[in-house]
């Protein structure tokens, strides 16, 4: 089991480094991997399971004792990013399946690996944690709305589809994974070592199928893509900070809100693009999962040089959520 942590910590350390060397590869051998479309949802749905079997009770007493942070967090969340993606797309004059894939990361809900960020930054860990867990359970009305609203002009959206496939890959497995957590506690205390890996490993191969899906359109408008989503990215960590401060909220407030704004679960946009778009309008997405990590990362460092006391117990400082993910 050691050996395991100890393979999971180095996975999740270079998580970003071996995303791009496995998008390189499928880029050199597209159709080895375009087929694997299918699987997305799947992997992503075990991505999930994962993250309910790492919730705690505890995760939600932020509800209670912080309520203003965490609604502002959340609802810059749902707001900074859909409007960015979709003002990003037409700015840059994306293509209709690009840019439907701008607006639907842009309204993904936030991603665990910003929970380990917000850790390292020392910032309110605890207020990340809430943060994620409410974005992610309002993501199946939320989502499809936002989509509906500012990518049908793109391309149709099936906003029902939308929300059964969010509900079967993020609402689902986390319950089943609450459960467990709840009937067989020794057992998933056994599985929680194995997650990052599990987490990292997931998320690789989506990268790899869907730019071996979309492998044409990224050799043609790759620096525009991947422009767009440094933009995107980097301009919701400034307005998520930004609007904290605006708020007056306290200074690891501000980081977390800065950092939950800005990562979104890309992984999972990349199964609702590929599932109702196509790999094409997967590709923000998956670029999203290689550079969200690398900025989360270098912000993350810079932060925690300056100091700040995170707001958050002992025991969050102690088992800070650790599963990287997209």
């Amino acid at each position: 089991m050691q050996t395991l942590e100890r393979v999971s910590a180095v996975v999740g350390r270079w998580f970003a480094l071996i995303v791009v060397v496995a998008g390189g590869v499928a880029l050199l051998a597209p159709e080895t991997f375009a087929a694997g479309a299918p699987a997305v949802p799947w992997l992503l749905a075990v991505i999930m399971l994962g993250m309910g079997m790492t919730l705690r009770a505890g995760d939600f007493v932020v509800v209670a004792k912080r309520p203003w942070a965490l609604l502002l967090g959340v609802a810059a969340q749902y707001v900074v990013m859909p409007l960015i993606g979709y003002g990003l797309a037409v700015v840059l004059g994306l293509s209709p399946e690009l840019a439907a894939g701008m607006v639907l990361v842009g309204s993904a809900p936030g991603g665990t690996a910003s929970n380990v960020m917000v850790y390292l930054s020392r910032g309110d860990t605890a207020l990340s944690v809430a943060m994620t867990t409410v974005s992610t359970l309002l993501a199946p009305l939320l989502t499809p709305l936002l989509v509906l609203l500012l990518a049908d002009e793109f391309l149709p959206v099936d906003a029902g589809g939308l929300f059964v496939s969010i509900v079967q890959i993020v609402i689902v497995p986390i319950v089943i994974g609450l459960l467990l957590r709840a009937l067989v506690p020794s057992f998933v205390d056994r599985m929680l070592p194995a997650l990052p890996l599990v987490s990292v490993t997931g998320i690789t191969i989506v990268v790899m199928i869907v730019v071996g899906g979309s492998s044409a359109t990224l050799l043609s408008v790759g620096l525009l893509v991947i422009l767009a989503v440094v933009l995107h990215n980097g301009l919701g960590l400034l307005l998520g900070y930004g609007i904290a401060a605006a708020c007056r909220v306290s200074v690891p407030s501000r980081r977390a809100i800065s950092i939950e704004v800005g990562m979104q679960n890309s992984g999972l946009a990349a199964a609702l693009a590929t599932a109702h778009f196509s790999p094409v309008a997967a590709l923000p997405s998956a670029i999203f999962s290689v550079w969200h990590n690398v900025s989360g990362s270098i912000l993350a460092s810079y932060w925690s040089r300056r100091g700040g006391v995170p707001a958050t117990s002992d025991e969050d400082r102690e088992n800070p959520v650790a599963e990287p993910e997209s």
